[in-house]
């Protein structure tokens, strides 16, 4: 009686999976808060949208997806309501996000009837297995052939290129729109990481508070951010700059229009800022005495769009009194990072988490 031989089914899999590769081009994807990014194998990042979805809510239907979206926000009718499926990093809405990702999905494969990829997913570091799961779960259902999760911060410390397989501590600071993620890094592996869940959307939060608290103005997201990008700062400028705000004023109810100055913005994103800074601190505490030593000589490296809040490396450098400096593309280290993962698999493929069994 024969016997049954599992590596006989190999040559037919590899035959499958290679099939199936020329049907769908594996993916990486920076799935977050603010934006999603997609990287495509052999071709580099495709697409860069935030993660906003307006939505029928009387039908279910999908009415717009990314920039589309997030230009609705505030501004919908009753039936519609635009989304951010993400908070804090993690998947707050799931069969939104399965929706957005299904889409895309189907951008970046337009002409492929049948596309299959598999996808590279990009988590911060703190989640649990409940909310990873989650994530592989809505990339199967995207249409996804198979799902890998990456750690945000190695995907972001891979593709600033710092030297993860060496036998020296680097450290990555990744600023994203819900969280910070921070990590020291040594062949191959986190050593230490904190997963702090605040970055630019709290920020934007922050600014909103202080603006009604001082001037009983309502300001909507947007603007908020739009002023953090122009004029906030976590450390004093030579030249002070000002900035226009429209609003609702709270106390009539009209349209009113402020004057604010980038002094009262950097004290408006103190707490946020600080508590960032203490995240990164305590990490540090907790390092290795031998591979602090390796980061007090290679500095820290930062990534994420919160990083570019301006003044922000010097203030971290005057707090710690190390080397701090920006990653080359720091909106792009974590997708670029997640991208070399695909590129490289076999090499890099141990740093991935390996995906639930199904």
């Amino acid at each position: 009686m024969d016997t049954y031989d599992p590596t006989d089914q190999a040559p037919r899999r590899a035959g499958l999976e290679g099939l199936l590769g020329l049907l769908g081009q594996d993916m990486a994807v920076d799935l977050g808060t603010a934006n999603t990014l997609v990287f495509v194998r052999g071709e580099g990042v495709v697409l860069n949208e935030p993660s906003v979805v307006a939505v029928n809510t009387n039908t279910g239907a999908v009415l717009a997806v990314g920039a589309e979206a997030k230009r609705m926000i505030g501004r919908t009718p009753g039936h519609i309501q635009a989304i951010r499926p993400l908070k804090d990093g993690v998947i707050a809405d799931f069969d939104v996000t399965e929706k957005m990702l299904r889409y895309f999905i189907q951008q970046v494969h337009r002409r492929r009837l049948l596309a299959k990829p598999r996808v590279v997913i990009c988590v911060p570091s703190g989640i649990t297995g409940v909310e990873q799961r989650a994530v592989e779960e809505a990339a199967i259902a995207a249409g996804a052939r198979r799902a890998f999760i990456i750690e945000e911060p190695m995907a972001a410390a891979i593709g600033a290129d710092l030297p993860i397989n060496e036998p020296t501590g680097s450290m990555i600071v990744d600023i994203g729109g819900g969280t910070t993620e921070t990590a020291v890094i040594s062949l191959g592996g986190i050593v230490r990481s904190s997963s702090l869940r605040m970055g630019g959307d709290k920020m934007d939060a922050a600014i909103i508070d202080y603006i009604r608290k001082e001037y009983s103005l309502l300001l909507g997201e947007r603007t908020a951010e739009k002023v953090k990008i122009a004029i906030g700062s976590a450390y004093p400028n030579k030249d002070s700059a000002r900035a226009e705000l429209q609003g609702r004023d709270l106390t009539s109810g009209l349209p009113k229009t402020i004057e604010i100055t980038d002094a009262e913005l950097r004290q408006a994103l103190d707490e946020p800022v600080t508590a960032i800074i203490d995240a990164i601190k305590r990490t540090l505490d907790d390092t290795p005495p031998e591979l602090s030593g390796d980061i007090m000589k290679n500095g820290i490296c930062l990534t994420g769009g919160g990083s570019l809040l301006g003044g922000f490396p010097l203030r971290l450098r005057h707090e710690t009194g190390m080397k701090v400096h920006l990653a080359k593309e720091p909106l792009y280290s974590v997708v670029l990072g997640s991208g070399r993962c695909l590129e490289e698999f076999d090499v890099l493929q141990r740093v991935l988490v390996t995906p639930s069994r199904r």
